[in-house]
């Protein structure tokens, strides 16, 4: 099958959206179909083509939100790139301009849409409009989503049940939805198949010594990921014990106001900034550290969770209906329900080595179902009935062009 994937951000840019996309078209062609990726340039602009990789970088312009950049919603020279590919179906990742582009492009060459929603947009609002008229932007957000999904795609993807429920309960969906958690190259966070005195090397460099505990979190350093909580419940922590250190490994808009907050509760020798770190690096990173955490209530899945569980971490998380599909409490993690609570929970799993341990072990297991195969063989099934769909929908019987493998597939 000949797959287009459409997205506003890919590699080298780091994100759970650019590890989804990533973790699918290594998945699908390893099950022997051909990806391409269409995505926006965010290094210049120019139209950047890498037939080897079937990469299509689009130019886009600056927005102003963080480092993101958007299109025009039909670039006709990525458009003729793009029909000599000779799709099969299209997968869409994002309602924006290159969204409108994969749904005009489909709709114009008559190829199946099948579209991810994986951000909850209502909680990101305050970007644009800095607290004023929150309401209504979330009222537009609401409507953009309905509309792009409803009205355009043939099948939806959601990551988690959380997701599900917005679009059936609160978006009154009437169309297939599907719950696909992401999946991602878990194999490459196993202790084992990193190099011991890089991590050793890694722990020097961060002054980790034998006697701290250290507790991570991976991510984007924005309002929404709920960092500060994590930061004041470390002031509390430290006066508890002075070994725990929190170890925050991600950029954004938010981290010099981190700072700012770390030198007024006066926990700069107990908290580690490291910013942006390399892709290849981030395993690295979770194998120095003894326990997961975050905070955010706005997560649509979490893949941060998935690497920690996989790094045998025990992930503590705030209770939140977006993790409840990964962790089963006290089982594979721990949830918490507020500060005190968290506080609590940290010390007793310091404290509670052989719990803690236990936790870890179930974790690394239940990470395995979350592995690139299992995530790319329940997509496809996705696009088998959007192709289904797409072929009832045309009244006069034109369809993409379909292999004969596929063919057998839809029988």
């Amino acid at each position: 099958m000949k797959i287009g994937i459409f997205s506003e951000s890919y590699k080298p840019y780091i994100s759970g959206l650019v590890t989804s996309e990533v973790m699918l078209k290594e998945g699908l062609e390893r099950l022997g179909h051909t990806v391409y990726v269409v995505s926006i340039n965010l290094e210049s602009f120019k139209y950047k083509y890498d037939e080897e990789e079937h990469l299509l970088l689009i130019p886009g312009i600056p927005i102003g939100i963080y480092d993101s950049r958007q299109t025009t919603i039909y670039p006709t020279q990525a458009a003729k790139i793009i029909k000599k590919w000779d799709l099969d179906v299209i997968h869409s990742q994002t309602e924006f301009a290159i969204g409108t582009f994969a749904r005009l492009f489909a709709k114009r060459y008559n190829i199946p849409l099948v579209h991810t929603y994986h951000t909850m947009y209502e909680d990101y609002v305050y970007y644009i409009t800095h607290g004023i008229f929150n309401k209504q932007a979330k009222q537009a957000v609401k409507y953009i989503a309905k509309f792009y999904c409803e009205t355009t795609a043939t099948e939806l993807i959601v990551p988690t049940e959380k997701m599900y429920k917005l679009f059936k309960e609160q978006y009154d969906y009437k169309k297939n939805i599907h719950i696909i958690p992401t999946g991602i190259d878990i194999e490459r966070f196993y202790k084992e198949n990193l190099d011991t005195k890089s991590i050793e090397e890694l722990k020097k460099s961060l002054n980790i010594n034998k006697n701290d505990f250290v507790i991570i979190f991976v991510g984007r350093l924005g309002k929404e990921k709920n960092v500060e909580f994590l930061l004041e419940a470390h002031a509390e922590l430290i006066k508890k014990n002075k070994n725990i250190k929190l170890l925050i490994v991600g950029d954004g808009p938010d981290k010099s106001n981190y700072l700012e907050i770390i030198n007024k509760l006066k926990i700069k020798d107990n908290v580690l900034l490291v910013g942006k770190v390399k892709w290849e690096e981030i395993p690295y990173y979770y194998q120095v550290s003894n326990l997961f955490a975050t905070a955010s209530t706005t997560e649509t899945q979490g893949l941060t969770i998935i690497e920690a569980m996989a790094s045998s971490l025990c992930p503590l998380c705030i209770e939140d209906e977006a993790f409840k599909s990964m962790i089963t409490d006290n089982i594979t993690g721990i949830f918490f329900k507020d500060k005190k609570d968290y506080i609590e929970k940290v010390l007793y799993l310091i404290k509670e080595k052989e719990i803690r341990k236990k936790l870890e072990s179930q974790s690394r297991v239940q990470s395995e179902q979350y592995s690139t195969t299992t995530y790319a063989k329940k997509v496809y099934q996705v696009y088998l009935n959007a192709i289904k769909e797409k072929r009832k929908e045309d009244r006069f019987g034109i369809v993409s062009k379909i292999d004969k493998k596929i063919r057998r597939d839809l029988l």
